[in-house]
Parts: C-alpha cells; structure tokens; sequence
C-alpha cells in the first residue's frame, strides 16, 4: 500500500510543487488549504504524514496540530513555516509535531526528512507480528523508544512521559508529578493535557505490541506494568 502525505498549504506556488516532488517519489499525496480541511481529511482518511504550515488562513497551524493530536491522530507531522525562531519551534514540537521545518526549503531536503519520518512512524502492523508481544526498551540518551527492533514514534512530551514511568515501574506515579517534571511546576493550563498525552501513549505502545501497559489509578496517577498472566 502506498504511504500517504497530506500537504496543508494555503499558497499554491508553494503547495504545487511539493505535491509533485512527493508524487514522483512514490507516495499517495493529497493537498488542503485550510485548516478546518486538514482536520476532515485526517479524520476520514488514514494518513502517514501531515506536512503542516502554520500560517493557514482559518486558523493557526498549532492548533491544526494540537486538535489533531487530540483527535487521536497517530501519524507523523512536520510542521513547515517562516517562523524561525527556538521559541516557535519548541512550541511546535510540544503541541505534538515530529519534525519542524523552516522556509525557505531544499525540495531534497523536505524529502529526505520526510523520509525519515516514515521510518520512524511506520512500524510493523499488529497483524504482521505473529503475535508475538515486544519488549520495551529505552534509549534516553538519544531519546528513543523501541519495542523489539521497532522504533516507537513518539513526540517529545510523550518520551517524557514514558521515561518517568519506566524509571518507576510497577510504581504509581502522581499526576502532579508528571505535570511538574514533564510540563512545568509553574504551568497553569488544563491537566487535561497529560490524559491527552497519556492516550497517545498507550495507542502507540499498544500498536508496537508493547507487553507493558500504562494503568491509570484513579485519582492518584498513573502506574507502567506487565499485564496479569
């Protein structure tokens, strides 16, 4: 089956020609101009990667990224923008962005990234494991995850996350833990924001086939463990 890339772009000229290159590379391509459209799209149709820009006409491309992490969306998204800055580019990779990408661009270059982003993000069907569950292994200096010899695809709050729980395992780990040492001890916005991260965790862990399982106890936290024989 071919890979999917969804481009959201609102200016053609820019637009037209990654559609092409990606084409001639062999991918499915689709284009949207808008923000609203991006989120349709991804919601109706399963996609590997979203190649994002942030100035968008309907709304900014954070918070395309932001509701489409919170919709459940598993795939990789390269934010693509004019804004250079460290500040933007942190903030884009927190929201739930893979890989961010600043204009102007190399057309090799975005294929070359979006390339290894396939390779970090396509693992290997449940169906196609022979049923045969994997081991979680943590790499924390290079900030990877792997289950077996898969890479696990995980965004940097997400890694984070994970990497408490396994430094705890078999261990409850409160909820205002993990929002000080993952967010900020300062941070004032919805909590709900560690039980979006934590669903994406555990949608990720258990579509590698991870044994492990992140349990939450009620009230307290959260707690990473083998499964009940």
């Amino acid at each position: 089956m071919e890979q999917r890339v969804l481009v959201v772009e609102d200016e053609e000229d820019i637009a037209f020609p990654l559609v092409r290159t990606l084409e001639r590379e062999g991918y499915e391509v689709s284009w949207v101009d808008s923000g609203e459209k991006a989120l349709a799209d991804v919601a109706g149709t399963p996609t590997d990667v979203m190649i994002l820009d942030l100035g968008l006409p309907d709304m900014d491309g954070l918070e395309v990224c932001k509701k489409a992490r919170e919709a459940g969306f598993g795939g990789a998204i390269m934010i693509v923008t004019a804004r250079a800055g460290e500040l933007d580019r942190v903030v884009g990779l927190d929201t739930g962005a893979d890989d961010y990408l600043s204009k102007p661009f190399g057309l090799a270059e975005l294929q070359a990234r979006v390339r290894a982003l396939l390779r970090r993000t396509h693992g290997v069907p449940r169906e196609e494991m022979n049923g045969d569950p994997e081991g979680l292994h943590i790499d924390v200096a290079a900030r990877r995850v792997f289950a077996g010899e898969t890479e696990v695809p995980l965004t940097g709050k997400e890694f984070d996350v994970l990497n408490i729980l396994v430094a705890n395992r078999d261990k409850v780990v409160s909820r205002g833990r993990l929002m000080a040492d993952v967010w900020d001890e300062n941070w004032y916005g919805s909590t709900k924001t560690l039980d979006v991260t934590i669903g994406r965790l555990r949608q990720k862990l258990d579509t590698a086939g991870v044994i492990e399982k992140v349990v939450a106890v009620r009230g307290v936290g959260f707690r990473l463990e083998m499964p009940s024989a």
